[in-house]
């Protein structure tokens, strides 16, 4: 991107780029990490066992709510023994050599990182991704009752809460439970976020969450898997340790992983938990400071008023309205759009923050319309389709995470934003508009 084509835009006259970067979603260290971590070092305990380890299962938890927590080296790896967690359950330990889904189909969340559903391939089995839905920009429930239809014999259903903001849990918990389906919660994103005051990951049979770099509390990496099954808790930590059978040589009767946290990364996450509520409302201010900047444009927040749910603003996000799109075009890896007086589209503000040493990021492209998983089948809530969304004469087709990647975009999100700097890059996006 050539800086100077927006350094030099009169419409950005006046305006000086930001000293230093301004990030999406930096961590926030406070200084209690260094004494746990300093600890681990001083008693040498800095593999994957520790009393870090230990204070850190039973602390997520209490915070979360759940009965059980795994320490895990990411939140990829708790979806993973999650999803092998299910399919075993469902179908039974797999013939050597192969996954617990081999040739069976799973429900997935299209809107979202591709490690929510990676994790599904990893096991043999095919992902079948649900559409999405405006009120929440989480998978449509009509979308899930639809694919059920179409695909009875679909046992395991996995959600992934976006950008902190928890999906219609209720009512998917309710359609899981219909069809005798298994539900694994992605809460990567959404940790605190709360429906009907519980918080998201205990809706789940199992569920996943991430202490990646830019959550809204972090080790830096690693995650936890969750569970109110003291058996699955119990074979989650067996695999995440090769799968070690309790004998004194190193004896193993099944498949295992390098999957267990480190005392180090765990020290890092028990000195960042007291200050996740802290965090959450910094993350809350961020949001309710940029809705009010931005409500004179034809733009919306993403969605944070869902009745009887709070998210945990993880990341403030916009979408502009239709009429108020210039044009743009995109490419498997490059975008292109023309500059439009009162209109926008995200490629333009994107490039303007990030001309202005703010980093913003693009909404996440469905998971139906990624090449690797471009031909497994997509269900919205009105029928069925390929992601290249061919249909017959009559057949009507919605495709609501596609509109909401091509006219959505993630702002500077950090919860250490001053009121100023968020002024400064709301005055950029309206400058975007003229």
């Amino acid at each position: 991107m050539d800086s100077s084509k927006y350094l030099n835009d009169p419409r950005f006259a006046g305006i000086k780029p930001f000293e230093k970067k301004l990030w999406l979603s930096s961590p926030t260290v406070h200084g209690e990490e260094q004494k746990w971590v300093d600890e681990a070092i001083q008693t040498n305990w800095i593999s994957t066992v520790g009393a870090n380890i230990t204070a850190v299962e039973r602390l997520t938890a209490e915070l979360v709510g759940c009965e059980y927590a795994v320490a895990l080296s990411s939140g990829t790896a708790a979806l993973h023994l999650a999803v092998k967690l299910c399919g075993e359950k469902i179908y039974g330990k797999p013939a050597a050599g192969h996954g617990t889904l081999e040739g069976h189909q799973v429900f997935c969340s299209d809107m979202t990182f591709s490690a929510t559903v990676n994790p599904v391939a990893y096991e043999g089995g095919e992902a079948i991704f649900i559409d999405t839905e405006y009120d929440t920009w989480n998978m449509d429930p009509a979308a899930l009752e639809r694919a059920f239809e179409l695909y009875p014999e679909v046992r395991i259903v996995v959600l992934a809460h976006l950008y902190g903001t928890p999906a219609k849990i209720e009512k998917i918990v309710e359609i899981c439970r219909k069809h005798d389906a298994l539900l694994i919660e992605d809460a990567a994103e959404s940790i605190l976020a709360t429906y009907k005051g519980k918080q998201t990951g205990c809706f789940g049979d199992v569920s996943a969450i991430s202490w990646n770099g830019n959550k809204l509390i972090t080790g830096s990496s690693g995650g936890m898997l969750l569970t109110n099954n003291k058996a699955w808790a119990i074979q989650a930590r067996k695999w995440s340790t090769q799968s070690r059978e309790d004998a004194a040589w190193y004896q193993h009767d099944e498949l295992g992983y390098n999957y267990r946290m480190s005392n180090i990364i765990a020290g890092i996450v028990r000195g960042q938990l007291p200050h996740a509520r802290e965090h959450l409302e910094q993350k809350k201010t961020n949001y309710e400071l940029y809705k009010k900047a931005l409500s004179d444009l034809p733009v919306k927040m993403n969605p944070a008023d869902f009745e009887n749910s709070e998210p945990n603003y993880w990341l403030s996000c916009m979408i502009i309205d239709e009429n108020a799109m210039c044009r743009q075009v995109r490419s498997e890896k490059e975008a292109l759009y023309n500059t439009e007086p009162g209109k926008s589209c995200p490629t333009e503000i994107l490039e303007a923050l990030a001309a202005f040493n703010a980093e913003g990021r693009p909404i996440w492209k469905p998971m139906h319309l990624q090449p690797i998983y471009r031909f497994h089948n997509f269900v919205t809530k009105t029928t069925q389709s390929r992601a290249r969304m061919y249909s017959t004469p009559g057949e009507v087709h919605t495709d609501v995470g596609a509109d909401i990647f091509k006219r959505g975009l993630c702002l500077p999100s950090d919860n250490k934003l001053t009121p100023e700097e968020i002024a400064k890059i709301s005055d950029i996006i309206h400058r975007c508009f003229e």
